[in-house]
């Protein structure tokens, strides 16, 4: 296979999680016999510094001609001002509009081997294996607002239309049907308007899908359920403000951010990957940060925008089995002396490569 893959590593530890994946995916592409051309675009703060605009034009014409971006993080204490007009986050939102990109894919699988870095029981942690899909276009992130500079009332619209509801819940039955065959649809429809058409909205998709058993869970019970239950849940389908509030929530599970991947994706094949976690800019340019999760979206690339199933699997078998022989980055290890770098924790798992799967 041939393949185009912007790569956008943005700010703070992006550029050296992202290094690391692209690693990853040349090895992958020379064991299977593959060809990937990266092309590096600016996105982010440090296209704020360089151009003024935080996806620039160049940019969003590179990765209409990918078949897939990869992205480090976005953001740092130098355009934190959340009231700063142009600010890193702009870019990332308009990248998922611009390409409608309406899913967000948050997989949080909890490792034995990390179990004494979550701060839940180990027993809780027995079988957490959970795929939140996050509606990531419309909601309240998007809706109509209203701000009146320092005044003393400002307003932001939590809308959703029947499609958009649609549509990422057959993603998510989708999705439910080649895992455990359950959905829990996460909502506040005992409040809002907008969540009662919600349920409604996937109680109608629902029937499409007799095979897939689907329960409504407010999103207070949810938040609770995640913590004193986590391996109850199977497929997590949620608006975008509450995915967001909850997949991070669980990320604890996990025993680090710095473990977990993403996929955004839309009706295509095209999707922008990117680690959970933000830009960490303390401990940048010092070698240290877990490419884990940038590694795992770059295995979610392959399995979704490339079609390339069994390297994806490949790749993920060679991260449990790097974990599993005591790989650690500093995030995850009881001894920081012993920690590996980013570098060393890559060449681990690549490593692993020769042996997780034949091809």
């Amino acid at each position: 296979m041939q393949a185009t893959i912007v790569t956008l590593p943005g700010d703070g530890v992006g550029p050296e999680v992202t290094a690391a994946a692209v690693r990853v995916l040349e090895a992958v592409a020379g064991r299977w016999g593959h060809t990937f051309t990266f092309h590096e675009a600016l996105m982010g703060g440090c296209a704020i510094d360089a151009t003024g605009n935080p996806l620039p034009d160049e940019t969003l014409r590179a990765c209409e001609q990918a078949d897939a971006v990869l992205l480090g993080a976005v953001g740092g204490p130098k355009w934190s001002d959340p009231s700063a007009p142009v600010r890193p986050e702009q870019g990332l939102l308009r990248l998922r509009q611009h390409f409608d990109l309406f899913a967000n894919l948050r997989p949080v699988k909890a490792y034995p081997a990390l179990a004494e870095y979550a701060p839940l029981r180990a027993d809780l942690l027995r079988g957490v294996d959970i795929l939140f899909v996050r509606e990531l276009t419309s909601g309240i992130y998007f809706g109509p607002r209203q701000e009146q500079g320092e005044g003393d009332s400002a307003w932001d619209t939590m809308l959703y239309t029947v499609e958009q509801v649609r549509r990422v819940a057959r993603v998510a039955f989708e999705a439910a049907r080649n895992r455990r065959g359950r959905v829990a649809s996460i909502d506040k429809a005992n409040v809002l308007a907008s969540m009662r058409l919600w349920r409604r909205t996937v109680d109608e998709v629902a029937r499409e899908y007799p095979d897939v058993t689907l329960e409504h869970v407010l999103v207070d019970a949810a938040a609770m359920h995640l913590l004193r239950n986590p391996a109850r849940f199977d497929v997590v389908l949620a608006g975008n403000m509450f995915g967001d509030i909850l997949s991070d929530e669980a990320s604890v599970l996990a025993g680090s951010l710095g473990m977990l991947p993403s996929a955004s994706l839309g009706e295509g094949t095209f999707g922008v990957y990117e680690p959970i976690h933000g830009s960490a800019p303390d401990i940048a340019g010092q070698g240290i940060a877990n490419p884990t999760g940038t590694i795992l979206s770059a295995a979610l690339l392959l399995r979704h925008s490339l079609g390339l199933d069994a390297e994806a699997r490949a790749v993920e078998q060679a991260v449990e089995a790097a974990l599993a022989d005591g790989a650690r980055t500093a995030d995850i290890a009881s001894d920081r002396s012993a920690a590996l770098s980013t570098d060393a924790f890559t060449e681990q798992v690549i490593g692993g490569l020769a042996v997780a799967a034949q091809p």
